[in-house]
């Protein structure tokens, strides 16, 4: 198993066996006893000392200019460090490393922050492996906060890596390290010869040169995610020229997470920092897989494993037999992810394989529809996305063209804010069969996924959505399936919907879509 080198910004209080004594005790400042040290680095060391005054003890970061520099490198590299400063002393995040103070003396500058008793991810993973993917998505959230503060005061961190990231016992996260980041309103400062950014995470668009930009963190994140769930760095290959050509070239694939965490670390590595997830849509999707319970082991119930691919048709495999299904109930991917979806708006398109994620906390128990269905009848004209119906959406009610409004500005009860296909019938001269179906439960949990991963995505843009809406998956009876199969203009449908409504089940007027006007 591949894992990055140590990294001197690991803030963390190591075991014994790790902490190596100083030849001769000293005091930095006339205040900071140093007690050992926890980590080494080609810029410097970090120590554990003990605030005298206070009597806390702290981490204390010994930097020093690289090699023998020159007058106005020095100069340059002590701005950096002034500017770490500046940064932590306006990011205000509880997953934020706290910086305390800052000396220059004998020649070099110190830092002295928030000791934080807990291994990095880094570590972690090394010692244990893999990580279950429910505690990445929580881990990964909190980086998110994190890196959203510091870019809503205009820094960039340009650093984001396992090394940098320290893990609690009690499950809080904290980010470190911001020596490197760059406000983005600040001239660029360099230093000849220093590679700013660890080359294993740093985004394709800065490994062509571009700027880094807040973009280019939340790619950082993404291959630090990667690590954590598969216990490999994602590009790191035998030298830094074949990594940096991975990063550019190369994709990776997923084989221990499915659901919204795989849309979510899939979606932060896409190459075009134009496309790539945004915070927001990370956010989402992560809170979801951070809420999932643990997967059944393999034995309990083997047949739970499948694959599910999106749109534009969908294959489902055959499932077998399955208990009774429970809404969002947590599927295992099966193999390697297969592709990287193209991500435009906030919506997955092309083939995608994924598994369903956990429920959303918006999202109400998934209704059948068709003949023997809790919605007797579901079929209406038109686009079958972005269409509202007055009447309650509750068991019983038949939905047509007869209750379809004119227009989502109209007083209504519910809309049909998304719709995907999912077996596709054949065409005539197609030499393949018509689907069989595939199975209440193996549907619901294809539906769930797709509604809830586009409830939270930027498609949706109702205010505070998550309070003041509810969504729902339709999916068709088998009477509803075969009748698709043996004719497709029968009214059949192999069609699962996505509606959402008032959750004080009032009426309203708009859609719930996003307007591109």
């Amino acid at each position: 198993m591949t894992q990055p080198p140590p990294e001197y910004g690991s803030v963390t209080q190591q075991a014994a066996d790790h902490t190596t004594q100083p030849a001769r005790p000293r005091v930095i400042a006339g205040r900071y006893a140093i007690l050992g040290e926890i980590g080494r680095g080609g810029m410097g060391v970090v120590w554990r000392a003990e605030d005298q005054v206070i009597g806390r003890h702290v981490a204390v970061k010994e930097l020093r200019v690289a090699g023998e520099g020159s007058a106005d490198d020095a100069a340059v590299f002590t701005e950096r460090v002034m500017r770490e400063v500046r940064t932590g002393g306006r990011l205000n995040d509880p997953a934020v490393v706290t910086v305390y103070d800052v000396i220059a003396e004998a020649g070099a500058t110190y830092i002295v922050m928030e000791l934080v008793p807990a291994p990095t991810l880094s570590d972690l993973v090394r010692q244990r492996g893999p990580l279950p993917p429910e505690q990445v998505a929580a881990i990964g959230e909190q980086v998110l906060s994190a890196l959203q503060a510091a870019h809503q005061a205009g820094v960039v961190h340009r650093d984001v890596k396992p090394g940098n990231v320290l893990v609690l016992d009690n499950g809080r996260v904290k980010l470190t390290d911001f020596g490197i980041a760059q406000a983005v309103d600040d001239p660029r400062l360099t230093t000849s010869g220093i590679l700013v950014g660890s080359p294993a995470f740093m985004s394709p668009e800065r490994v062509q040169g571009a700027e880094a930009t807040p973009a280019a963190d939340l790619w950082a994140l993404g291959a630090t995610l990667f690590f954590a769930v598969e216990g490999t760095v994602a590009f790191e290959r035998s030298t830094t020229a074949a990594t940096l050509h991975a990063i550019i070239n190369e994709v990776p694939y997923l084989t221990r997470c499915g659901g919204p965490l795989a849309s979510a670390i899939s979606g932060l590595l896409i190459g075009s920092p134009e496309a790539r997830l945004s915070a927001a849509q990370a956010r989402g999707l992560l809170q979801l897989a951070a809420n999932q319970p643990p997967p059944p082991s393999a034995n309990a119930n083997p047949q739970q494993t499948a694959l599910y691919q999106g749109q534009p048709h969908a294959q489902l495999a055959s499932p077998q037999p399955a208990p009774a299904r429970r809404p969002g109930r947590p599927l295992i991917i099966a193999g390697s992810v297969l592709g990287v979806a193209l991500l435009v708006g906030g919506v997955f398109l092309g083939n995608w394989l994924f598994s369903p994620g956990a429920p959303s906390s918006a999202m109400d128990e998934t209704l059948t529809f068709g003949d023997g269905g809790q919605i007797p009848r579901f079929s209406y004209s038109d686009s079958y996305q972005g269409d509202c119906f007055t009447g309650q959406l509750t068991e019983g009610r038949r939905v047509d063209s007869s209750s379809q409004t004119d227009d989502c500005d109209d007083v209504h009860d519910f809309e049909v804010f998304y719709a995907s296909g999912t077996l596709d019938v054949p065409d005539a001269g197609d030499t393949f069969p018509n689907p069989d179906y595939p199975g209440e439960d193996a549907l619901a949990r294809y539906g769930e996924s797709w509604c809830a991963m586009y409830f939270h995505s930027n498609q949706v843009s109702w205010r505070n959505k998550e309070t003041e809406l509810r969504f729902r998956a339709l999916i068709p009876t088998e009477a509803s399936w075969k009748a698709k199969a043996a004719d497709s203009d029968s009214g059949g449908s192999h069609n699962v919907y996505c509606a959402a409504y008032r959750a004080d089940g009032n009426q309203f007027e708009g859609s719930v879509l996003a307007s591109t006007e």
